[in-house]
């Protein structure tokens, strides 16, 4: 978004702090560099950066992991165009909101509370905590799993080792934590660690999809195609899974049975690329570092950089690596197995098909030989796609990048470390958004007591959630995608929020959009909230049915209602 020449009138009387002397030193390098011309101003732009690096360390987390993985698996190489799109939006939504509060100096809480709606404001800050919480426990999940399966299986194993891996989770992220709470070197400090965690996060996955490549087993050709969007994938299966349904016994199942897991993993991926508390962090990080007016072409930058770069590379290279080793692939020993054999999911996604054919009642009054023999007699491209639409996680895939590069642990490790990387950067940053929500939500901003114990609070509920809830093994990897749907269905709150507060006069004055710039954004920020919709509401009615939208709809009417009863302070400027 453009510069702009100062702020608003609204902001200059609304209490901004003094502008620091840091500020004003960062200030006058973006003057000097803009002098100096485009390179000087982009190397600028990249020793200033911060915020984007952030979010990368939120977004590159358990839940990108899981959908780029589940994506790969279930799509090949025909999903890599989801998660750049979602994301890009993702960025035109956060550079709205950024320059928003760069323009008024105001905090959005606030602002959107007094322009706009106290019920979008409330609901988008509760929306920001819920998601704090719930997605705290599967990167404890995914952390704990790295440590004691890929890194220290021999010294951190069994129950107690989980106790371990989860107290040192804990206290990694909230030392982390406490110094992005200091001043001066404790901040400088805290960006390092949050750059270095997010470097070694892409840096781990773009060095496994770079040996798969000098192996020559990745059709590149083919994986260029994959960024072009398919959009009828929301109501087919990938091409590639077509043989094997046309060949089982029952298409009709297996064709709603796939379309209804292609859906799932795409919510899930789609969630992911940027979730409502991500919308919560950047606006308030900003304003930490002392941001203004004259740093919006900085945050835009910032954005596109330290956000979609490392996602889009570290998202795609996991799809990559999962769609060559599992996609439309199975074990034939595995499939061969007389049913008496066969346990687990691969047993379950058959059972499940016998199901829908004969009636849940009919297939549980029937002796476990019968229903062995009933499995024996199923075509065998029904086992096939059973033992395809086994959930795989990340050390799966690691263990099956073995037979390529030879065992001895370096691929477990290489996978164990960018998996690591990405929990911990992702808890640290839950704790940090959760500090946030907490000094708005008791109106004590700056208070540092309130805002670290604000932090502390995903730790504790994702550390004892995971222990209690998710100690399953099987469960670690895939809680992200149910985590993940729960965003999915928060997001358009955030959404819709921007929108309005990018067209409110009120708020932004003479820093208002104008003309074809107003125009363009407008357009590209519509679409983000009908593609953020039609996920939330998939997501809303999968999960809950036709209760879950008339809550929905309840929400809707607060809304206006909200805003009727304020004298529609929130209504758009011209």
């Amino acid at each position: 978004m453009g510069e702009g020449n100062g702020l608003s009138s609204q902001a200059q009387s609304g209490g901004v702090a003094p502008v620091s002397e840091k500020v004003l030193r960062e200030r006058e390098m973006l003057s000097e560099a803009r002098a100096r011309g485009l390179g000087a101003t982009i190397a600028t732009y990249v020793k200033l950066s911060g915020p984007g690096w952030l979010q990368s360390a939120i977004t590159l987390g358990g839940g990108s992991l899981a959908g780029s993985l589940y994506l790969g698996v279930i799509g090949g190489y025909d999903f890599l165009w989801l998660q750049p799109l979602m994301m890009i939006l993702g960025v035109v939504m956060l550079a709205a909101i950024a320059y928003v509060t760069l323009s008024t100096g105001q905090r959005p809480f606030e602002s959107i509370n007094t322009h706009v709606s106290p019920v979008l404001g409330w609901g988008w800050l509760v929306a920001a905590m819920m998601a704090n919480l719930v997605w705290a426990m599967p990167q404890f999940s995914l952390g704990t799993a790295a440590l004691q399966q890929n890194l220290f299986p021999e010294l951190l194993g069994g129950n107690a080792g989980k106790f371990l891996c989860v107290l040192g989770l804990f206290l990694v992220a909230s030392v982390v934590v406490w110094f992005y709470d200091s001043a001066g070197v404790g901040m400088k400090v805290f960006d390092w660690v949050l750059k270095a965690m997010v470097g070694l996060v892409v840096v781990s996955f773009f060095g496994v999809v770079t040996a798969m490549s000098l192996e020559g087993i990745l059709d590149w050709g083919q994986i260029l195609k994959g960024f072009v969007p398919q959009f009828g994938l929301l109501w087919r299966p990938v091409a590639d899974l077509q043989p094997f349904i046309e060949a089982s016994g029952n298409p009709d199942y297996w064709t709603q049975a796939i379309l209804a897991t292609q859906r799932e993993r795409m919510i899930a991926a789609a969630a992911t690329a940027v979730g409502i508390n991500m919308t919560f962090l950047l606006p308030y990080s900003m304003l930490r570092k002392g941001w203004d007016s004259g740093f919006r072409g900085l945050a835009t930058f910032d954005l596109s950089t330290g956000l979609f770069i490392p996602f889009l590379l570290a998202t795609s290279c996991v799809v990559i690596a999962a769609a060559s080793q599992f996609h439309a692939r199975f074990d034939a020993a595995e499939v061969e197995k007389p049913a008496v054999e066969i346990a687990g999911e691969f047993r379950s996604n058959l059972e499940k098909r016998l199901s829908a054919e004969m009636g849940a009642d009919a297939l549980a009054a029937l002796e476990p030989e019968a229903v062995n023999a009933a499995i024996d007699g199923l075509p065998m491209a029904d086992r096939q796609l059973a033992v395809m639409l086994v959930k795989r996680d990340a050390f799966d895939l690691a263990k099956s990048l073995e037979n390529l590069f030879g065992e001895g642990g370096l691929t477990q490790r290489i996978f164990g470390v960018g998996v690591l990387g990405m929990a911990l950067s992702t808890i640290i940053i839950l704790m940090v958004i959760n500090g946030f929500c907490v000094t708005e939500m008791t109106q004590r901003d700056g208070d540092r007591v309130v805002q670290r114990l604000g932090a502390v609070l995903p730790g504790i509920v994702g550390g004892l959630g995971f222990l209690a809830v998710w100690g399953d093994k099987q469960a670690q990897f895939w809680l992200a995608v149910p985590t993940s749907n729960f965003g999915m269905a928060l997001l358009p709150i955030a959404y819709v929020t921007f929108f309005l507060m990018m067209n409110n006069r009120s708020l932004l004055g003479d820093a208002m959009p104008r003309g074809v710039f107003r125009l363009f954004a407008n357009v590209v920020m519509l679409l983000a909230i009908v593609v953020s919709a039609v996920g939330a509401g998939m997501s809303i009615y999968g999960n809950l049915g036709w209760g879950g939208m008339a809550a929905v709809g309840a929400f809707i009417v607060a809304i206006f209602a909200a805003s009727w009863m304020h004298g529609a302070r929130g209504s758009t400027g011209s």
